[in-house]
């Protein structure tokens, strides 16, 4: 199928889950999907992930959108707000592009945690979404307050992050502060998204324990 027909039998199935309420909201981001599409600004099976967890927030009351721009040419994948507290959902899929063939994890990592320090301060609430055939990484640190964070700890990040951003690099400031606070499983197939508060997931599923050492 067309990425076209994906959306649009995808829009159909989650008004089913969560009632035709949502329908104009999921049109709308659809429609701006197809269009970034056709310019390659965004992939297919990214997009889709950011309809369903578009359509989850929507049926929580929030005001939805992706692909937003949030200044100095940072883009978020998906927004909301609701009450006047905003939300920010950045997806990792996991990709590891053939230039990192031979450090994938330092690069996941690296991309994690510079997506968790350059977004989260965007927005009140911070997540990572993510499929269930993925792990999340995320440190101890991130699921601390920033005043009990450790300097070395942070100097190790950064450290780390310096190996693969530098244009701009990531601050230890950006680091102290930086924060997420809950991580989605996105399960497509199903219209699912689990959410869990980030400090479960990081204990649950994270193999965080010394992957600076790595």
């Amino acid at each position: 199928m067309s990425l076209k027909r994906d959306i649009e039998v995808l829009v159909e199935r989650l008004a089913e889950r969560y009632g035709d309420g949502i329908t104009p909201c999921l049109v709308g981001i659809g429609d701006k999907l197809l269009k970034l599409a056709s310019e390659g600004l965004v992939k297919s099976n990214h997009s889709v992930m950011e309809l369903v967890v578009a359509a989850f927030l929507a049926s929580k009351g929030y005001e939805v959108d992706v692909e937003k721009e949030l200044g100095k040419g940072l883009v978020c994948d998906v927004y909301g707000e609701r009450d006047k507290e905003s939300i920010i959902v950045e997806i990792e899929t996991g990709f590891v592009p053939p230039s990192n063939a031979l450090d994938p994890v330092r690069y996941r990592v690296a991309r994690e945690i510079s997506k968790v320090a350059r977004y989260s301060r965007h927005a009140d609430r911070f997540v990572m979404a993510t499929p269930p055939y993925h792990v999340v990484y995320i440190p101890e640190f991130l699921v601390r307050k920033s005043d009990k964070r450790n300097e070395s700890e942070l100097i190790s990040a950064k450290k780390l992050l310096d190996e693969y951003y530098r244009r701009p690099p990531i601050s230890l400031e950006e680091l102290r502060r930086a924060k997420v606070d809950y991580v989605y499983i996105v399960y497509v197939d199903e219209l699912r998204v689990l959410e869990y508060p980030a400090k479960e997931y990081a204990y649950r599923f994270s193999f965080y324990n010394g992957f600076f050492e790595l």
